[in-house]
């Protein structure tokens, strides 16, 4: 769902005032931006289009006398500018941004800039490069008992990072990781892993331009991973994941939710009194408000489920 900001505001903003919407076009493929991102698209005055992450394939939902400004050639600042001149003229602005605007997207600045100038935006999220990239691998990210955190974040090369986000410390939890913009000096990448606690045999994938027609993925070891992206020539554009969750074969790893034994509002076990209603407002299965005791009612399955509540044992409402 998408966010709107000054809801109001921008309603108005059709008439004068004018307003961006920030949309993520989707990780290449010009068929992952999503309904409304493409909708926003075609309604906009003027395109922001970053021509070097966004194919133009997702230009073709644009109007055909729409402005269109590249960004690749452009500063913020000239970006900035535009805005101003969008909130003066009354213009729809459509700011595409590759993947999904939340990650590594200079979203921060742009909209801070709307909010100096009291100009409406909205925020149409997108396919990320993630999830592109679980998705040829294959694979969950999230495998049960096995992997259950991701931890996404890049290396400091020409950009600083936070003291407290250092890689060798991240690295020290062990968990799967995503590592952005981080392929420029794969040799100190590695050794900064190695040195966080990542063993050497550490399962590894690299994605380039995952989602475009010459998309390469590949899989490897950790202590591979430099050898490997110097042999594709693969410097820019690329999404590396290690950890765990690659390190899963074919045994039986499954979750609770589906379990026959593990019961939520909408799959009910034992007493129907103990479950809050499907709509979620408050009130029992039978029709009457949730006592104390009704609330406080538990049964538990025999792997530790809480099968008689209204939401799964983890918080859960019920089945994804």
């Amino acid at each position: 769902m998408s966010t709107e900001h000054d809801t109001d505001a921008a309603e108005a903003g059709d008439l004068e005032g004018g307003r961006v919407v920030f949309v993520g076009a989707g990780p290449g493929a010009a068929d992952l931006i999503t309904l409304r991102g493409a909708r926003a698209l075609g309604e906009a005055d003027v395109v922001v289009w970053p021509r070097s992450l966004v194919p133009p394939e997702v230009m073709e939902h644009a109007r055909e006398d729409a402005e269109v400004l590249t960004s690749d050639d452009h500063t913020l600042e000239d970006v900035i500018q535009l805005f101003a001149r969008a909130k003066r003229e009354g213009l729809t602005v459509c700011r595409l941004q590759s993947g999904d605007p939340a990650i590594y997207a200079t979203l921060h600045e742009q909209i801070n800039a709307c909010r100096r100038m009291d100009l409406p935006y909205e925020i149409v999220p997108g396919v990320g490069s993630l999830s592109a990239m679980a998705a040829a691998l294959g694979q969950e990210l999230t495998v049960p008992e096995v992997a259950q955190s991701l931890i996404l974040t890049r290396r400091a090369v020409r950009v600083p990072m936070p003291e407290n986000e250092r890689l060798q410390e991240l690295a020290g939890h062990g968990t799967t990781m995503a590592l952005y913009l981080s392929v420029r000096r794969p040799r100190e990448l590695v050794a900064d892993l190695l040195a966080g606690g990542y063993a050497p045999d550490s399962p590894v994938a690299i994605g380039y331009r995952v989602s475009w027609p010459d998309e390469v993925v590949l899989r490897c070891r950790l202590d591979e991973l430099a050898a490997t992206l110097k042999e594709h020539r693969i410097t820019t554009q690329a999404l590396i994941i290690l950890g765990p969750a690659l390190a899963t074969g074919e045994e039986e790893r499954r979750s609770h939710v589906y379990r026959p034994n593990y019961g939520h509002r909408y799959r009910r076990l034992g007493s129907p009194k103990r479950y809050k209603d499907a709509g979620g407002d408050g009130r029992v299965a039978g029709g009457g408000p949730a006592t104390g005791g009704d609330a406080a009612a538990r049964a538990t399955t025999d792997d530790g489920a809480a099968a008689g509540t209204g939401t799964a044992a983890d918080g859960s409402p019920g089945p994804a």
